[in-house]
């Protein structure tokens, strides 16, 4: 199976590419902005009419979620736009699409954990972004995958995880918010379960939506107190309230995923978000020896 991966320099992109060699039945094209210009729908034609790929992974998205409140143009062409593109062209040589979407589409008034049919209600610009390339899918796909997840980390990248790893070494005390829920995410778990999914073959056909992100459930807060208490770095973790620190784009207050469909459909076990962090802080912690 040829599988076309894009947005590949990113965090799942990155893990998709260290776990590709133990699918030796998938033939990779990892691809980013400079192979592949996904806002070009002409571009993205050629590529897979000339390598006949049979799936997409779109890992491309514009994630900086505080700058999209000013860049909102830039936020839809890459979420929205660009994925319409992917979702016409998928059909278009009927190749299946599995894109990545976020927790942020509900809005986080809730208080039990969101299932695939619940309402949604993006207030961010990021949000409503992300919602409308769903969206995009839903018109334009014959054979798609929608795959929700949240708070995603990884080695790669720019990440909650690096970032509190790196002032943490720098600065005594942290101020981290404890009002907002939801579940972290590794990168390499969400890759391996695509990966999974696609190497089972049991996929719906039309257009199908999973939950997908670590077990469990926990605020920024104690996310932080665990950073900190398994990289062994001494620093004080302070819980604030949202309004305390305000920035400029809303987050949810509460944005736990139920995951109860992907493990049914796919029989996929999904690893507690503790345990996955822990791995992912070695693999951080054997760059740096090896670098030294």
């Amino acid at each position: 199976m040829k599988i076309l991966v894009t947005g590949s320099n990113g965090q799942l992109g990155n893990e998709l590419k260290i776990l590709a060699s133990q699918y030796p039945s998938f033939e990779f094209l990892f691809t980013d902005i400079g192979e592949l210009d996904i806002t070009d729908e002409k571009a993205i034609d050629v590529l897979v009419r000339q390598e006949n790929h049979a799936a997409i992974i779109n890992c491309a998205a514009y994630t900086a979620v505080d700058k999209a409140e000013q860049e909102e143009k830039m936020a839809f062409l890459i979420n929205a736009k660009a994925t319409g593109n992917l979702a016409k062209v998928a059909t278009r040589y009927n190749a299946l699409l599995i894109h990545v979407s976020t927790d942020y589409i509900f809005g986080g008034s809730g208080n039990r954990p969101y299932s695939e049919e619940d309402n949604k209600k993006p207030v961010s610009v990021y949000a409503k972004s992300k919602y409308a390339g769903e969206q995009e899918i839903s018109n334009h796909s014959k054979n798609a995958l929608i795959l929700r997840t949240s708070w995603l980390y990884s080695e790669f990248g720019n990440n909650f995880v690096k970032t509190i790893m790196k002032y943490g070494q720098e600065r005594g005390k942290l101020n981290v918010v404890f009002d907002q829920v939801g579940c972290p995410t590794y990168a390499y778990d969400l890759a391996k379960a695509i990966l999974e999914i696609l190497r089972i073959n049991n996929i719906p056909e039309g257009v199908s939506v999973y939950h997908y992100a670590n077990e469990g459930a926990t605020s920024w807060y104690d996310f932080a107190k665990a950073i900190v208490e398994i990289s062994g770095i001494n620093c004080r973790i302070n819980p604030i309230e949202t309004r305390e620190y305000p920035l400029p784009a809303v987050r949810p207050y509460y944005s736990v995923l139920n995951k109860a469909k992907i493990k049914q459909t796919f029989n996929i076990e999904i690893p507690y978000w503790r345990d996955s962090l822990k791995v992912c802080i070695g693999k951080m912690k054997e760059l740096l020896i090896r670098e030294k």
